[in-house]
């Protein structure tokens, strides 16, 4: 039996598990162990469900004894605490729902039930996903694993660390303006937001309807299509669900990149960014030519520079009017000392929401009022068109784009809490392809000053496979995946 069942992959997990080598029980055991050293330290999970993961783990042995496994079957994961479990808590790491159980289960949910996975608990995040540092969530910041004074981006910090550090095999998170991609590349993992449609949201705690999408994090590019292969699919409950049939992601990875037609968009690499990162991802770049992929660095997608501010009008519109359900009467929170109904529903607010979901519902508000609505939603909308159509220009000429995942590698926990615009600049290289709908991968590409620097490859809708395969190639020929952080 191998010595350290908390570093290995999922599909090294599946072959042990299959010939019996290891039982799904040993591999819960050893990460729940995991769990105990190093969370105190790393902060990942707001509910940890020791008892569920065992009691799954040993359903998950009865299922492979009988040779009825599916991929996942047995495999200790975490999910982001937006996403509903039945029968466990779901936070959103919010005081608003602090005390809430989910009646129902998440689609994704399901189907990773359905495949007999092994659920570590509940992921750390951004209070209701809006944040890009996990310092935002209303219990405690999450940190990084690779330096604990350093934050692990947001707002699926938990998922992303749990995976780092070595506390879940791999996990589930969602992203609305990056909060996938941008934690994979600050922990040194895989993160993929999928194309908007190809997974279900119906069970995830929406923020903004038209930008939410699940995805997984996991330790290398095959776990990763291993994962997203399990929840993908059309769902009749989400009304956004594309009609794709369910589709093994893992016949993409071929290693082979040859021919690809690649392109690097200039407006990516923005006055800003880190030197070292900048470095990096160029490094990155030169491994796919290497590999025979065609890259072509004169690419432009002029409104690029317009997504930061249409993604802070469309998010917080959206915001407002989704986060409108909590008043304190159906679920969650209440305040019962005000004199009248309509002073209970301000002071459970006030008491329920944490500054920055007060201040995306204000901005929102904001955009929607009367007289604001043409000049700033609306506005927004149409640019969101144009950037839209830029992105469709680009790939009639390339397969994919490669981008920074970050301009930065991680910063400091506190750094940035006292100045918003500085933190939303975090998700520049993120935020366009959320508007677009698009899919968009971090990949482990190397170190700036000692901290993992994430590679972004984008692809068109439904164009998921073709990311996961440029991604996979870039993998095979480089180890920066296989870097683990040495944890005190």
């Amino acid at each position: 039996m191998p010595t350290n069942l908390t570093s290995l992959t999922i599909h090294e997990a599946r072959r042990l598990l299959d010939t019996r080598q290891i039982t799904s029980v040993e591999l819960t055991q050893a990460h729940l162990e995991r769990m105990q050293q190093v969370e105190p330290k790393v902060k990942a999970f707001v509910t940890t469900t020791p008892d569920l993961a065992l009691e799954q783990a040993r359903a998950a042995d009865q299922r492979i004894a009988a040779g009825q496994a599916a991929p996942l079957t047995g495999i200790p994961l975490q999910i982001k605490d937006n996403i509903c479990t039945r029968g466990v808590r779901t936070t959103c790491s919010s005081r608003m729902l602090e005390n809430f159980v989910p009646p129902y289960s998440a689609t994704v949910t399901e189907r990773l039930y359905a495949q007999g996975i092994v659920m570590l608990g509940k992921g750390n995040m951004d209070e209701f996903a809006m944040g890009s540092s996990t310092e935002n969530s209303a219990f405690f910041p999450t940190r990084n694993p690779w330096d604990l004074e350093r934050v692990p981006g947001g707002s699926s910090g938990g998922p992303a660390a749990s995976v780092a550090a070595g506390e879940a095999m791999g996990s589930l998170g969602s992203d609305t303006g990056g909060s996938i991609r941008q934690p994979a590349s600050l922990c040194g993992v895989v993160g993929m937001k999928p194309t908007y449609g190809l997974v279900s949201r119906y069970g995830l705690v929406a923020f903004a309807s038209s930008l939410d999408q699940i995805g997984p994090f996991a330790r290398d590019v095959e776990d990763c299509a291993l994962l997203l292969s399990a929840i993908a699919g059309h769902d009749p409950h989400d009304s956004t669900s594309l009609p794709q049939p369910a589709t093994d992601f893992r016949q993409a990875l071929t290693g082979d990149v040859r021919g690809l037609r690649i392109g690097v968009p200039k407006e990516y690499f923005a006055q800003g960014m880190d030197p070292a990162v900048e470095r990096t991802i160029r490094e990155a770049i030169g491994v796919l030519q290497r590999l025979g992929a065609h890259v072509d660095f004169n690419v432009s997608l002029p409104s690029t520079k317009f997504a930061l501010a249409v993604y802070y009008i469309l998010a917080p519109s959206e915001c407002s009017a989704n986060l409108a359900r909590y008043d304190g009467v159906k679920y969650g929170y209440s305040d019962h000392t005000g004199a009248s109904m309509w002073e209970e529903l301000e002071r459970t607010r006030q008491g329920g929401f944490g500054q920055e979901v007060k201040r995306r519902i204000m901005l929102g508000t904001y955009s929607l009022s009367s007289g604001y609505y043409d000049a700033y939603y609306l506005k927004a909308q149409k640019v969101r068109t144009i950037i839209t159509g830029e992105f469709q220009e680009a790939f009639r000429k390339y397969d994919v784009l490669v981008t920074p995942t970050s301009p930065t590698a991680a910063f400091k926990l506190g750094d940035k809490t006292s100045d918003p615009l500085q933190m939303y600049l975090s998700d520049v290289c993120t935020i366009p392809v959320n508007i677009a709908g698009l899919p968009g991968l971090s990949v482990p590409c190397g170190f700036a000053a000692g901290l993992p620097v994430g590679l972004q490859v984008i692809g068109p809708a439904l164009g998921d496979a073709t990311v996961l395969r440029v991604a996979h190639a870039y993998q095979q020929a480089t180890e920066w995946h296989s870097m683990r952080p040495e944890l005190p």
